[in-house]
């Protein structure tokens, strides 16, 4: 397969590049050239500014595009302009972000997406709404759009997950959200480029979202995985609610994959229903193995370079002397002996 990957060097690109070369295929990759990986050696690489000039595709065909780094509906016009009908499959990398209200529990490709209002400038999830809506318009019976929900593993630059592995690992007082019934959905970046490449081999259509775990898991499935898989002696606190607000914690990003019950709007965030991407092949695999995976991946970075999200030490310390819940790990409980 002829495959065209715009991105491919950060994240899910870069993962996608280095299973599409495991399988045989034929890989080039559009991006503005400014990482350089040795393990894209075999790589056809074209070097452009996707907001500038795209003549570099003048004359090309391509079975499939996946487009990993969209984020305003301009830019896929002219890419889609620029690529006219040499494409067989285009896929977008969407977001879940695109449904922008999440009150609804058991969201899914049937609801509604909310777009940018007219004469505003949108946000994150908005723009990606108005990007698949010039998919959808540009491309009617080529285009397959994925929406990923939080997406985990190695290489990943936001943090968002890596924080809690790097966090257990480190051992110590805990800070922790005082709710662990609360249900969590992440998605391996590795099992979510497999079952992107499947779908473009295949020439799929449609609209999916992708996320998992395969089973229900709640916050205190993921601190318990954590402790189990970091192995070090931890104590965590459990800190409420009212606590982490008075402190000024920002929810998602300070304490990963904590909503606030007073955030009605989110309620849905992490309940999506993702049996239409697992009826076409999603599988996930179990979440200690995308644990181990990242804790050993983000123990290969410079400890001094500031992470993305997370609490600082000194705001976790901050929130340790609040009054609290508290629940004391061992080391190494056995599974399920930990955080309910």
């Amino acid at each position: 397969m002829r495959l065209l990957i715009i991105g491919g060097t950060v994240f899910l690109g870069r993962h996608l590049v280095s299973l599409a070369l495991s399988a045989g295929h034929q890989v080039t990759t559009l991006n503005r050239g400014s990482v350089v990986l040795e393990e894209q050696a075999n790589v056809e690489k074209l070097i452009a500014d996707r907001n500038g000039d795209l003549s570099v595709l003048n004359g090309r065909t391509f079975d499939a595009v996946i487009d990993t780094c969209a984020y305003h509906p301009d830019t896929v016009y002219r890419l889609l302009s620029a690529l006219a009908g040499a494409v067989g499959t285009y896929v977008f990398i969407s977001t879940i972000s695109t449904y922008g209200d999440f009150t609804e529990i058991g969201i899914s490709e049937e609801s509604p997406i909310k777009y940018t209002p007219p004469g505003e400038q949108g946000n994150y999830g908005s723009l990606k709404a108005d990007c698949e809506n010039v998919v959808t318009k540009m491309l009617i019976d080529r285009s397959l759009i994925i929406r990923p929900g939080l997406i985990a593993g190695p290489y990943d630059p936001t943090d968002r997950f890596t924080y809690w592995p790097a966090r257990f690992a480190r051992g110590g007082k805990i800070a922790i959200p005082e709710r662990l019934d609360r249900a969590v959905q992440f998605i391996d970046v590795r099992d979510l480029a497999a079952w992107v490449l499947a779908r473009a081999e295949a020439q799929a259509r449609g609209i999916y979202i992708a996320t998992g775990p395969e089973e229900r898991s709640t916050i205190g499935d993921l601190m318990d995985a954590c402790q189990r898989t970091a192995r070090v002696e931890s104590e965590v606190v459990r800190v409420e609610d009212a606590v982490l607000l008075k402190e000024g914690v920002i929810h998602w990003t300070e304490l990963p994959l904590w909503i606030p019950d007073t955030m009605k709007n989110f309620a849905g965030v992490m309940r999506l229903d993702r049996r239409k991407a697992a009826a076409d092949g999603l599988t996930c695999r179990r979440m200690e193995a995308t644990i181990a995976d990242t804790l050993a991946w983000d123990q290969t970075r410079d400890p001094a370079l500031p992470r993305q999200a997370g609490l600082s030490p000194e705001k976790e310390a901050v929130l340790l002397r609040q009054p609290k819940l508290d629940q004391r790990i061992g080391r190494a409980p056995l599974p399920g002996a930990g955080l309910r």
